[in-house]
């Protein structure tokens, strides 16, 4: 069999890549040439394969991805969609916003969901304004009684989403009341994908009713994001879409929009268009990263 098609990985695991195209679900190994350049395929990859057989072949060629993750291993994401309960654990705003922040370096477009939002009202309210104000999709939901899904699965339809949240803030449940299929294919395990109860840490893409793809990856929190990606000082600014508009107005070439005078990020702050808890979050992130060398990331 000669022919190559066009598909998109939806699983690694065990050397195979699942390669889902308009004629089948392939299941590959990647060519040695990949192993020459020092390129391994991901989940999410849009890739060319040369069938074999039935239902087998090989990757022969990586498509260009738009972005991609180290862990989780997932390429050309749309959306990671950044998780927190607003009690039970307590939101962490410093947390949330690096990884909005390194969302931002890597060409993704973050979302905020507030979990739990039937427990804490006004609170919740009042957290999702600060996302809200800084122009980030930012949802309340409820798992319990369903309040803001239908909004959560709109938004993902015809994305390829990542969903990332700590142990306790509701992401399973979640999950499952966008899709119930999510559940059900996690409960059995199939002949074709082996699929059943996480007991590796592989990533899997699943298809939505209504279009789209969420990557189910087990064990994904932020501490994944955290050790992983590396924002350096100087690119940190941009990492913060609401500081686009001041930074050119401030009286120094190469502030830091920590301390300086003058600086209009700062007076933006003090007039509250910027939010104080994001602005605290930039000063602890800045201050990280000023520790970082950027020949020790070589």
């Amino acid at each position: 069999m000669n022919q190559t098609l066009h598909g998109l990985i939806v699983k690694a695991l065990g050397g195979f890549y699942y390669v889902k195209t308009t004629h089948a679900l392939f299941a590959c190994r990647a060519r040695g040439k990949f192993r020459k350049i020092e390129q391994t395929p991901l989940v999410g990859d849009q890739v060319e394969i040369s069938p074999t057989g039935e239902e087998e072949g090989y990757v022969t060629n990586i498509l260009p991805r738009k972005n991609f993750l180290v862990r989780p291993p997932l390429a050309n994401i749309d959306s990671l969609v950044l998780v927190t309960s607003i009690e039970e654990p307590a939101p962490n705003t410093l947390v949330l916003d690096k990884l909005i922040a390194i969302a931002e370096h890597k060409d993704i477009a973050p979302a905020v969901v507030v979990s739990k939002a039937d427990l804490e009202g006004e609170e919740a309210e009042r957290f999702a304004k600060i996302y809200r104000t800084c122009g980030f999709p930012t949802f309340l939901v409820s798992s319990e009684t369903g309040e803001g899904v239908e909004a959560v699965r709109s938004y993902l339809t015809n994305k390829l989403s990542a969903f990332c949240g700590n142990s306790g803030v509701g992401k399973s449940s979640l999950l499952n009341r966008i899709d119930d299929r999510l559940s059900l294919e996690t409960a059995h395990i199939s002949q074709k994908l082996g699929r059943g109860r996480h007991t590796t840490r592989h990533v899997e893409l699943y298809e939505l009713r209504e279009g789209g793809y969420i990557a189910d990856t087990p064990g994904f929190s932020s501490v994944d994001l955290e050790r992983c990606e590396v924002i350096l000082k100087d690119e940190l600014q941009y990492c913060f879409r609401e500081f686009e508009e001041c930074i050119p107005h401030c009286k120094f070439t190469g502030c830091s929009h920590t301390c300086e005078k003058g600086c209009a990020v700062l007076a933006a702050v003090e007039e509250g268009s910027i939010p104080r808890s994001r602005h605290e979050s930039y000063c602890a992130l800045y201050e990280d990263a000023k520790n970082i060398k950027e020949w020790e990331l070589k």
